[in-house]
């Protein structure tokens, strides 16, 4: 079945982009607002639990309320909130989420870009939150986390129980405030504390220059809205240059829209050529084909990627390597490749529900396993000190060799 947009903004946002400043979702991850939602009756319809002997639920409730002795702290809609909030994380899926009215209002603010942070994205990876990417030119970066450390602490708070949600919510906070991360690292003999401090955080597109005279290296950063005319504008300046290979860098980019990754396939593959699948809960398949104007489907081209390439860059990666064989080179990304709705609860509150996940155009699962390198190379922490990148030098040795075939 052809891929229709429906009401979905389509966001393919990795988890919740922590402090990031405009894109808050899970993800990679398709988006809708469900504003015309039918309203949810509070009591479960029959069955909707199956053979369930829903009269548990009560017991212990008036247990809690006789027993606890807090019990005047907490209101019966903090007792509700509290078991939805339960309920939805039995799925142990940390995309689908439920956002109580304060934070469904946060949420909406977050996908505005209405917050400081610490210009990162994280995520969970083998069930421990982690760095999915940095974004250049902020505080992440600048104190130097990494794609793939695994944050132990918040502050004063253990990482191993929280969901993604929750630990945002720790990260996030007014510009000029710190926030200690407690972080391990693959190579590290122990943890080390790294204190940032939020900012208003900006949000770096695209660069882009031509390299040996006929090389298009493009980098992009992350696929916002502005990335389909940002990547115009550099493809045909780099066109008009005449470039006879491209490069395209996807490292440490975690996504954004699906429009945009769709775009931007659109100059590198037939008009036709599936870019995406959407493979919904009942086996239905949804695709999303290019339509672009194919101005580099001619031209070599190799792309990079990392542990922080993530969503639409796997979509677009993917869609590269399945359609025309190009070559990926670095290491295995991130995978993020679900599809989120939101539904919003008629007293404000609001649920994230992962409903399908993608799938590369020969049908390769992204979410959970990721894209495999055709070529890997390792970017240590040596390489980072001295300043080299052996991930970029395989990359133009790969591309010299295909233009001068």
């Amino acid at each position: 079945m052809e891929y229709n947009y429906r009401k979905r903004i389509s966001l393919i946002l990795l988890a919740i982009l922590v402090a990031i400043g405009i894109f808050y979702g899970g993800f990679q991850t398709g988006y809708s607002k469900r504003a015309d939602a039918e309203p949810v009756s509070p009591k479960l319809e029959q069955g909707v639990l199956g053979d369930v002997d829903f009269s548990l639920f009560g017991d212990a409730i008036k247990t809690l309320k006789g027993n606890y002795y807090g019990i005047k702290d907490v209101s019966d809609q903090d007792i509700l909130y509290g078991a939805i909030k339960g309920a939805v994380q039995s799925t142990g899926d940390p995309y689908t989420v439920f956002f109580p009215p304060s934070d469904a209002k946060k949420f909406e603010e977050d996908l505005n870009g209405n917050f400081g942070g610490i210009g990162a994205e994280i995520g969970m990876q083998d069930e421990q939150l982690a760095i999915v990417a940095p974004m250049k030119d902020n505080p992440a970066e600048k104190a130097g986390l990494k794609a793939g450390d695994k944050i132990l602490k918040i502050d004063d708070t253990v990482a191993s129980d929280l969901t993604v949600d929750e630990a945002v919510k720790l990260i996030r906070g007014p510009v000029g405030t710190k926030v200690k991360l407690l972080i391990v690292r693959e190579g590290w003999k122990e943890a080390k504390e790294i204190e940032v401090t939020r900012a208003t955080i900006t949000i770096p597109t695209l660069d882009w220059k031509v390299v040996d005279g006929d090389i298009a290296y493009i980098q992009l950063y992350n696929f916002n809205g502005n990335a389909p005319s940002a990547f115009y504008d550099a493809a045909f300046s780099a066109l008009f240059q005449g470039v006879k290979g491209v490069v395209l860098d996807l490292r440490n980019d975690p996504g954004g829209y699906l429009e945009a990754a769709h775009d931007i396939a659109g100059w590198f593959l037939k008009r036709g050529d599936i870019v995406v699948r959407e493979k919904l809960r009942s086996g239905e398949e949804n695709y999303l084909r290019a339509n672009g104007n194919q101005a580099f489907l001619n031209l070599p081209v190799v792309v990079l990627v990392d542990g922080g390439s993530a969503s639409a860059s796997e979509i677009l990666a993917g869609a590269l390597q399945d359609q025309r064989g190009i070559k990926l080179v670095g290491e295995k990304t991130f995978g993020k490749g679900s599809v989120q709705e939101v539904e919003y609860l008629k007293d404000g509150s609001s649920m994230k529900v992962s409903i399908a996940e993608w799938l590369t155009p020969k049908g390769h699962q992204i979410n959970k396993k990721g894209l495999e390198p055709d070529v890997e190379v390792k970017l240590t922490e040596d390489n980072a000190k001295s300043g080299k990148d052996p991930q970029y030098d395989k990359a133009m040795e790969i591309i010299k060799k295909e233009i001068t075939r």
